[in-house]
């Protein structure tokens, strides 16, 4: 585990302790939390940028000719 020393502004700080204690944790929870949620989100995007470059329009419109034409299922809103 590693320490890092952080600066916030008062206010912020003041967001982040009031979130951690509504939430029954401790700030440091909350941030390595935060941290990790972004990091995840971060690192999702760029998986999906690097998989959608691998794709084809010719390959998917192989795959969607091979669709047998249906007319769409009624939906009631109620």
């Amino acid at each position: 585990m590693t320490t890092i020393s952080l600066r916030l502004a008062e206010s912020l700080h003041k967001r982040v302790r009031e979130l951690a204690r509504q939430e029954g944790i401790s700030i440091n929870q909350l941030v390595a939390t935060a941290v990790a949620e972004k990091v995840s989100a971060l690192m999702t995007a760029d998986y999906l940028e690097k998989r959608a470059g691998r794709g084809s329009r010719k390959k998917f419109d192989v795959a969607l000719s091979r669709v047998r034409e249906r007319k769409p299922a009624k939906y009631n809103s109620k």
